[in-house]
């Protein structure tokens, strides 16, 4: 059984930056690299996920 992430968002590039989005109730801002041949990587934060352009639609 998977949990689903919190929030999603659709990335225009393959490397991405998450802050938490919640301003002082974020997390310290990580740099994460979305694998060409995946598509989509996971936030160690707060599990956002964000999916590559190119893969919406097709990472579930």
């Amino acid at each position: 059984m998977t949990i689903p992430a919190p929030e999603t968002k659709i990335a225009e590039s393959y490397r991405v930056a998450c802050d938490g989005s919640e301003g002082a109730l974020g997390h310290p801002r990580v740099y994460l690299q979305i694998p060409e041949g995946e598509g989509f990587v996971e936030c160690p934060y707060c599990d956002c996920k964000y999916i590559h352009k190119d893969f919406e639609g097709k990472v579930v």
